[in-house]
Order: C-alpha cells, then structure tokens, then sequence
C-alpha cells in the first residue's frame, strides 16, 4: 500500500480553489495536480515551491513526511 504523505488537496480545498483553478495559477495541467495529490507523480522543486506559493504553505507544509 502507497503512503501519501503530501497534504496538497487538503490545502488546496482549504483554499477553495479546484484542481483546475490551482492548475491554472501554477501553469500545469489538472491532470498533473490530480496525479500529485493522490501520490502518482512527483512534482519538481520548482513545482513544488508555485503550488506552495499558490497556497500560501511552505514546503514542509505540503511536502515533507511527518515525523513518526
């Protein structure tokens, strides 16, 4: 069983923005933020810091595992 660790939808729903609005605002598709929220694709670091900047998260917000 995969563990998702990122906490990107839940920040994005926080937020009120789709997955298209999101997608929009960091120049990707929704299909990309689709696959990144469920744990099926990797962002770049320099995808990882627009969405951050789009939710207003730093990237151990949204990123990094949590402490066990």
């Amino acid at each position: 069983m995969k563990v998702n660790h990122n906490r990107v939808k839940q920040a994005r729903q926080e937020a009120n923005l789709s997955q298209q609005k999101l997608a929009e605002q960091v120049q990707v598709t929704r299909q990309t933020i689709s696959l990144i929220e469920v744990g099926k694709y990797n962002p770049t670091i320099n995808l990882c810091i627009a969405i951050c900047k789009a939710l207003n998260k730093r990237l151990d917000d949204l990123f990094w595992p949590e402490e066990e």
